[in-house]
């Protein structure tokens, strides 16, 4: 504890103790009674002898004696008060009788004669003058030196507290290459003047949120022997104009004094948008604050030594002057992780967590594709949580799987109740995207089904894909429209009633046909882009959209984008119909469990029945649908996902056959 907090502590009893005097005091002060008496009365007291107390204070200034006492007949809180003048002569008398008075007598001396007190009435008062005059001076000074600070650079230099170096990185292997070739010039430049390279001036870092921009720039900061300074780009922007543009000069100023250094700018897109765009015109503040970027960055004055890095997730919006070679030379895409990297990126966020044997991060990190880095950190960490709430002592694939939920769908709404209709409705819906996921042969795979409701959503059905694909097809594209209809066709076939469950997924396939429409040239208008997703920098995305057809065009694309929903509305219908039997499994064993995993499904679609708890050993030939398809991964066989068991034994089989063919053929060779 500080002393700021012990002081805080005794503040509210020193404040108590001060009103319990303060009343004892007032209430002494009113029950004492004051007789102000006249000379004749005080003189007619002393000579009839009645005076007991008497206390004679001289007053020197005002030429008088305070007297006060008491008389016989007074009560105990009763007294007298009067002044004389200094040359009475009865008071005289009684200093100067030689008899004993018959009363207490007690003389004071006159206090205006301390030093002390003439000190503190005469100079006390001055010196609190000259203090407040000085305080206001020293105030306004300091509001002054403040205001001289005011376009002083914000960047702040980077120290070795809570060193994060490239093996924190986990993942972007070229990112990390690229960024230290920085480092590598910086160390040893002439290694790169010995055959005229010149290294860039500034790398921007672009990618989603999440993917690690800045931390990879704090890992460049801690493997560089050199200053590193950061800042962020709203550190710049100011209500008045020509601060920013001051900051910016200073920023650099400080940079030279330190080069070679390392300059870092997150969220560079806040100050450097483009010029002369929006509604009004530009934001005048903004754009001094980039011109003088520019200048400094890349104009007459040169800054050896000093390196840019900035991060943006907002690239589109930059200024085409900033991104120039010369400026930001280099841009280094920052993308979402693939597989291999997500188990990277696990395996350093699982360090400090206890895992039980069970969890295999190589599979986790093959279920969560399209996770970015803070995405699969903050997985671990809901799981982490979930275990600590269930008083575990690690966490088990139990907490993953709620965990991976929870990031996908926010945390189940347990007390949220459906009626029987209600729950029945949304077992159908869902039951119809699994079965078009399983039946179709491009759809992705079906890992889990939930009627718990989850955010907005009444429940949900996990697909991934068997592989990470960088293209989609067109064929690929009708099946995912498809299957985001399943829902609504299941419902209208089982109840004859349509309900506004499938709004979601209305929205998600309207934008696909309208993307293959007009983007991706995938209709019967031909190849041709007629709509760009770029919109006015500050209008929005699609406020000011480019279209570039005209009316009858528009027609066209209505009738296209029509088109292509019709079509996969009948697909789902057609195959919802030829496997009701399956829909209705489906949704009953959802009706009864809430949940189904993977192997659930499996188990279903293959046997009819949930599957059951095993106890002996497995042989080869008891192998699970499962795991069947794993090995059938591993050796490469096309289409594994859409065949059922028994197809799978005899590819595996086919495999295997072609292999022993192949090695007898090179031992007789």
């Amino acid at each position: 504890m500080n002393k700021n907090s012990i002081r805080r502590g005794l503040l509210p009893y020193l404040f108590l103790v001060l009103i319990v005097f303060s009343v004892y005091y007032l209430f002494n002060v009113l029950n004492q009674k004051v007789n102000v008496l006249t000379y004749d009365e005080f003189v007619s007291l002393l000579e009839e002898e009645k005076v007991t107390e008497l206390s004679i204070t001289p007053k020197q200034r005002a030429v008088v004696y305070e007297i006060t006492g008491k008389a016989k007949d007074y009560e105990e809180n009763e007294s007298f008060f009067i002044r004389v003048p200094l040359s009475d002569q009865i008071i005289r008398t009684i200093f100067t009788s030689e008899e004993k008075a018959d009363f207490e007598l007690v003389t004071n001396p006159d206090p205006e004669s301390s030093t002390l007190l003439l000190i503190l009435v005469n100079v006390l008062p001055l010196v609190l003058l000259v203090g407040v005059a000085i305080f206001l001076f020293t105030r306004q000074m300091g509001g002054a030196n403040k205001s001289m600070d005011f376009g002083k650079s914000r960047a702040r230099l980077s120290n070795d507290t809570n060193k994060v170096t490239f093996k924190d990185v986990a993942g972007l292997k070229e990112e990390k290459e690229e960024v230290s070739e920085l480092i590598d010039f910086l160390k040893n430049p002439k290694k790169f003047q010995k055959l005229g390279a010149r290294i860039p001036k500034g790398v921007l870092l672009v990618g989603p949120p999440g993917t690690g921009k800045t931390l990879l720039a704090k890992a460049v900061a801690g493997e560089a022997n050199v200053p590193f300074y950061y800042i962020s780009g709203s550190d710049f922007v100011e209500l008045f104009v020509g601060v920013g543009a001051s900051r910016v000069r200073d920023m650099f100023k400080q940079a030279k004094h330190s080069a070679p250094c390392l300059i870092f700018i997150d969220e560079i897109d806040a100050v450097g948008r483009q010029r002369g765009t929006g509604l009004g015109g530009g934001h005048d503040e903004r754009e001094q604050t980039l011109n003088q970027l520019l200048t400094e960055m890349d104009g007459f004055g040169a800054n050896e030594g000093i390196i840019i890095i900035a991060a943006t997730n907002r690239a589109d919006v930059l200024d085409p002057a900033l991104l120039r070679p010369g400026r930001f030379d280099r841009q280094v895409t920052v993308d979402l992780p693939d597989v291999r990297e997500r188990e990277e990126i696990l395996k350093v966020h699982a360090k400090d967590k206890i895992l039980d044997p069970s969890v295999r991060l190589e599979f986790l990190a093959k279920r969560t594709p399209g996770f970015s880095g803070a995405a699969l950190e903050n997985l671990l960490n809901e799981a982490a949580l979930l275990a600590v709430r269930r008083n575990k002592d690690a966490i088990t694939m139990s907490e993953i799987d709620e965990a991976t939920d929870r990031v996908i769908g926010g945390p189940a709404k347990l007390s949220r109740k459906y009626n029987d209709h209600e729950k029945e409705v949304v077992a159908y819906h869902e039951a119809g995207h699994a079965v078009l996921g399983i039946k179709l042969p491009n759809a992705d795979d079906v890992q889990k089904i939930t009627i718990i409701p989850r955010g907005q959503a009444g429940g949900y059905t996990l697909m991934m894909p068997s592989e990470e694909t960088y293209l989609s097809t067109k064929t690929e594209l009708l099946q995912r429209i498809t299957g985001l209809l399943g829902g609504r066709v299941s419902e209208e076939i089982q109840f004859h009633e349509v309900t506004t469950g499938a709004h979601n997924d209305f929205e998600k396939a309207t934008k696909i046909a309208r993307a293959m429409v007009t983007e991706y040239g995938m209709s019967d208008l031909g190849p041709v882009q007629l709509e760009q997703q770029e919109g006015g920098v500050f209008l929005g995305r699609d406020y000011n959209k480019t279209r570039n057809f005209s009316n009858e065009i528009a027609h066209e694309i209505d009738k296209e984008v029509r088109k292509i929903i019709d079509e996969c509305y009948q697909e789902a219908k057609k195959i919802l119909l030829e496997n009701r039997d399956l829909v209705k499994l489906l949704a009953d064993s959802l009706l009864e469990y809430e949940t189904l995993t993977k192997e659930q499904i499996d188990s279903l679609v293959e046997t009819g029945r949930m599957p059951e708890e095993k106890t002996e050993e497995k042989t080869d030939d008891d192998m699970t649908f499962s795991e069947l398809k794993n090995l059938a991964k591993e050796k490469g066989i096309k289409g594994y996902t859409k065949m059922n068991k028994e197809e799978l034994e005899k590819a595996l089989e086919d495999v295997d056959d072609n292999a022993d063919e192949k090695k007898e053929t090179d031992s007789k060779e």
